[in-house]
């Protein structure tokens, strides 16, 4: 499975590198994204351990395997993550909607920070 992931690495298709030229390097948003790595009997496109984040990009061959798509999404979900996806094309023409697709999933997914303290002498 891991040589099958290196393999994926390295012929990544063009969409998949034009996403992980935003995501690498804690680009986006600060997150630390990995990519084509193994997930049980899969391997997942990209993956942000930190937020339980996984996002798979499409091609045309997806249209057929939809059924396929879905038990192996319901498995990655089973295991604690939310996973996105995104017709390559959209990626390669709309990076920037797609980017900003990502960015309001990661902030709604964020904690909301705590009410402050009331300060000495306040309230009741």
């Amino acid at each position: 499975m891991s040589e099958r992931a290196r393999t994926l690495r390295r012929e990544m298709t063009e969409a998949e590198w034009c996403l992980w030229y935003q995501l690498r390097a804690h680009r986006f948003m600060g997150l630390k994204f990995k990519r084509q790595k193994p997930f049980g009997c899969y391997i997942v496109d990209f993956v942000c351990q930190e937020r339980r984040l996984i996002i798979e990009l499409d091609g045309g061959q997806h249209v057929q395997q939809a059924a396929y798509d879905e038990q192996r999404d319901d498995w990655l979900r089973a295991q604690g993550f939310d996973v996105l996806r995104f017709w390559n094309h959209e990626v390669l023409l709309q990076t920037d909607a797609v980017l900003e697709q990502l960015r309001l999933w990661v902030e709604q997914q964020r904690p909301s920070p705590p009410a402050p303290l009331p300060q000495a002498g306040e309230g009741s």
